[in-house]
């Protein structure tokens, strides 16, 4: 198989790398084409590839270098040229940043200068990036009908849920998106009940929601589901970042375990204050540390691996540090790095006929593949797996992936406060997808005044003139 990575001078690259060339995933790939418009930021990663420790994936460039007996790592080739990178694919994995991450401190400083949540894909600036973001994926999955067009495209791209559905009028099922924030709540949630579940199963699991914005409502086991009982054992809850995040009485009275990114919209006063007490926001944190890093890791040689390993140990470290108070560390578990990429390559894996698996992902809420989706009986209307939300919205919930693509799992339907706060941001996304496809500026506007930590049109107008002032290109977006 062929993957194609666009955006393959990502710092977290070389995650992929090595989970490609050892363990349940060495041999799937025979050869990796890492794409990028910036040849000095491949430089750097193929420096990092090259320098890498055989017991934690093999050298790059060779095929004969991975750790598995038998099993062989992938040639890696790295390109500028996206009709290059494309031909001859079968598998695109995207992950891409456009602006890079000096676009990003715009998006969170512009909101966090009107007094509110300046954080990367929830709120505001994740408006902000999905505006800049959805075009240049457009242009990928024009690109990819004309070079490759049988080539599955996984997404990881931020805002995952908006750029998702986004794609779908032009690949249809052949986009799938996917996010480690929801299936890694699952696993630690499952850890703490007692119950560790096996990769790629998520039997007796209930999650609903959209891509940042979901909750894990049952965790059953034998007929009994074991939620209950967590939610209402504060020593469990503190044996992972979840149940910290959040006060027990909270969670036990909500009766589910929020995603991580809802702390934003649980505990908005709190996290807007943390953040604007820092002396640099995440954004500026992450620019400076890879501006200095890309440099060093290209002329680094032997020692760029561990350049790399450390400054992915440090950037692990501060995320979410609004959330942790009192000198809380994050889990070693969660700073060890191999989360989005396992996921991505257990879709991949699926796809190409090795087993089915079952992931939480991003993708259309009807319950089945094919033209018409499924339908209730006597109803020509699909059937959606989250009710209360559109069949044809992207949602963030279990899926079973098969050589055929991913289908959704039947999910329960939300509480009321759930689904009101669901249907609202689902408004709000596809306001966001209809101005960046369409340049509807209009609807720009209203999708920054519609959503709930915003709520305000006058707040919403003043954010898009920040917005159009940071970025330039949003205003050619709107000439068109």
């Amino acid at each position: 198989m062929r993957l194609m990575i666009a955006g393959g001078g990502g710092f977290r690259v070389p995650l992929v790398y090595r989970a490609l060339a050892s363990g349940a995933f060495a041999g799937l790939v025979s050869e990796l084409v890492l794409f990028d418009v910036d040849p000095a930021r491949l430089s750097a990663i193929r420096a990092v590839l090259r320098a890498m420790p055989e017991s934690g994936g093999g050298a790059a460039g060779g095929p004969t270098s991975a750790p598995n007996a038998g099993a062989k790592a992938p040639a890696v080739h790295t390109t500028t040229s996206l009709p290059e990178a494309l031909a001859g694919t079968d598998l695109v994995f995207a992950a891409i940043r456009p602006g890079g991450t000096a676009g990003r401190i715009n998006d969170e400083r512009v909101a966090q200068d009107l007094g509110l949540l300046g954080q990367e894909t929830t709120g505001a600036g994740g408006i902000s990036y999905a505006l800049r973001t959805i075009p240049e994926m457009l242009h990928l999955a024009r690109q990819m009908q004309e070079f490759c067009p049988d080539a599955w495209l996984i997404n990881f791209t931020n805002p995952a849920g908006m750029v998702t559905e986004a794609l779908l009028p032009v690949l249809g099922r052949r986009v799938i998106g996917i996010c480690d924030s929801a299936g890694g709540l699952v696993h630690r949630a499952a850890r703490a009940a007692g119950l560790p579940l096996p990769e790629g199963t998520l039997d007796g699991v209930g999650y609903y929601g959209l891509n940042h914005l979901g909750w894990l409502y049952r965790l059953e086991s034998g007929g009994r589901d074991l939620l209950p009982g967590l939610l209402s054992d504060t020593a469990a809850l503190g044996t992972f970042e979840e149940g910290r995040l959040f006060p027990q009485p909270f969670l036990k009275d909500l009766g589910a375990l929020p995603n991580e990114y809802l702390y934003y919209y649980y505990q908005r006063d709190g996290a807007v204050a943390a953040m604007r007490s820092m002396a640099v926001t995440r954004g500026e944190s992450i620019h400076h540390q890879q501006a200095e890093l890309y440099p060093r890791l290209a002329s680094a040689g032997a020692d760029a691996f561990t350049l790399w390993d450390a400054a992915r140990r440090s950037r692990e470290e501060g995320y979410l540090a609004e959330a942790r108070t009192h000198g809380e560390q994050r889990d070693e578990d969660d700073l060890a790095g191999g989360g989005y990429e396992r996921v991505a390559l257990a879709v991949m894996r699926a796809l190409a006929g090795a087993g089915d698996a079952q992931l939480i992902l991003n993708t259309p809420n009807t319950l089945a593949s094919g033209p018409g989706g499924a339908t209730a009986p006597g109803s020509t209307t699909p059937e959606p797996a989250l009710p209360g939300l559109p069949a044809d919205a992207v949602v963030e919930v279990p899926c079973t992936v098969t050589p055929d693509g991913a289908v959704p799992l039947p999910q329960s339907a939300p509480g009321p406060e759930q689904l009101t706060l669901l249907q609202r941001v689902k408004e709000v996304e596809r306001l966001t997808v209809r101005a960046a496809t369409h340049g509807d500026r209009a609807a720009a506007v209203n999708a920054f005044s519609r959503h709930p930590l915003v709520d305000s049109p006058a707040l919403g107008a003043q954010l898009m003139a920040g917005y159009e002032h940071a970025f330039p290109s949003l205003l050619e977006l709107w000439r068109g």
